[in-house]
């Protein structure tokens, strides 16, 4: 069922404050609020709710906007409704008009709304973000002539994988599912498991890896013996989860130190190992994500995850076809690094390349600002959620690289709104400063 209509206007409470008469209406979250068209959210999201029966859902604008907080001020669904009841700013943000003392809605809201809408409905949300950022004067309309191009890595919240531990996660979670369906099982290795999980990783810090490798060798037998028993055992019609756990205890029994599509999660078994040449972090594990940011502003036009960790090149096409998709418009001039070298974009745009040679005056100095999408992923990383994804499954790792774009373009926002506050405060006191004294 849609969203209850939202109650009239002349409506007045005479016993409550309005949040417009409690609030300074000169804050940057307020005058962001008024950069944003909120009216065409919910003609956006009304085909969702084709029922008509059942619990109204929340309204557009709240779980909007809890998102938006969530991604621009790096919370989690947990904190971000918690902080909202304490928070006038965030509560008039969401459409509020009066002050609430109770949640908004539960932390799992949250969760539901992102499945619903999607990885089309979180591009959309960074659609309007880029339409706010251009009401604001933030975003020029000739700086989407010129975008900037990189890759990144979205890490996964997993620990990091070791042979050890996922082997006997593995065994313990066959032996679980195992029990669920009433099979008993000849030995299930709870003692010695986790006793042989421990002493390999005091055999790895000290380097002793021949000792390492001997238990490895233990709990693959071990794991080994319990899926044979299982298959001997199992009845014909097995229950889907017995299925899955036995599945995934065959990958990982069979995978060794060059295999390749390796499972280094077994809640996350989507997650890659990528290499991206950094001395501190010589190897992340998570998903591929494209940026694409403007080249004057470092305003977030496309973020895409790109499974299966391919090749710098191959996603400019369809990085591009976001960046017309989301901005309606098509790049002229594109700008990479060296690891997008060979590649022609389809849609015709000119790609530029660092240190490339020969080139004029002009092009040259526009090449320097190829620079500007490094900070800006520095910033999405280290002041908002980009640094670790904890949404489930590969929709998981789509939707939440888009929320983290639109986030780094609202603290964007902000940050203007902000200085250009202090620039008109600092001129009003000159002026009055200058007006007193030639009064005198």
């Amino acid at each position: 069922m849609g969203p209850k209509p939202s109650p009239n206007v002349s409506d007045h409470d005479l016993f409550r404050l309005e949040l417009i008469n409690l609030i300074d209406t000169r804050h940057e979250l307020v005058r962001l609020a008024e950069l944003i068209d909120w009216s065409v959210f919910e003609r956006e999201f009304g085909g969702q709710f084709v029922s008509t029966t059942g619990r109204p859902a929340l309204p557009t604008r709240l779980v909007a906007g809890l998102l938006y907080l969530k991604h621009t001020f790096a919370l989690s669904d947990e904190d971000i409704v918690e902080r909202w009841t304490e928070n006038p700013y965030w509560q008039h943000f969401c459409g509020e008009r009066y002050f609430r003392h109770e949640l908004p809605c539960d932390a799992s809201s949250l969760v539901r709304w992102r499945q619903r809408i999607g990885e089309a409905g979180v591009e959309w949300l960074l659609t309007r973000t880029i339409e706010a950022a251009r009401t604001g004067g933030v975003l020029k309309r000739v700086s989407l002539s010129t975008i900037v191009l990189d890759t990144t890595v979205q890490e996964k919240a997993i620990a990091h994988p070791t042979d050890s531990r996922l082997l006997n996660r593995a065994r313990e979670h066959l032996v679980e599912a195992a029990q669920d369906c009433g099979i008993t099982l000849r030995q299930s290795y709870a003692r010695v498991g986790p006793a042989a999980e421990h002493q390999a990783g005091r055999y790895a810090h000290a380097r002793q890896y021949r000792r390492m490798h001997k238990q490895l060798r233990k709990l693959r037998t071990w794991l080994g013996r319990v899926i044979r028993d299982v298959d001997r055992k199992a009845p014909g019609e097995m229950p889907q989860a017995l299925v899955a756990r036995l599945a995934t205890a065959r990958r990982l029994y069979a995978q060794r130190r060059d295999s390749k599509n390796k499972l280094y999660a077994l809640h996350a078994p989507e997650v890659e190992c990528i290499a991206k040449g950094k001395a501190r972090t010589p190897y992340e594990f998570g998903v591929k994500v494209s940026v694409a940011v403007t080249a004057r502003e470092g305003i977030v036009v496309g973020m895409r995850s790109m499974p299966g960790n391919p090749y710098d090149g191959h996603t400019v096409d369809s990085a591009l076809e976001q960046v017309q998709v989301l901005t309606e418009t098509t790049p002229a001039i594109v700008l990479a690094d060296r690891g997008y070298k060979g590649v022609v974009p389809t849609c015709g745009a000119r790609l530029l390349l660092s240190h490339t040679r020969k080139l004029p005056a002009k092009l040259k100095r526009l090449l320097k600002r190829r620079q500007v999408v490094e900070p800006m992923i520095g910033h999405m990383k280290a002041d908002g959620l980009l640094g670790r994804n904890w949404l489930k499954g590969e929709i998981g790792d789509a939707i939440h690289a888009v929320l983290c774009g639109a986030g780094h373009n609202l603290r964007m926002i902000l940050a203007y709104l902000r200085v250009l506050l202090a620039a008109l405060v600092g001129w009003l006191a000159a002026a009055t400063a200058f007006a007193l004294t030639t009064a005198r």
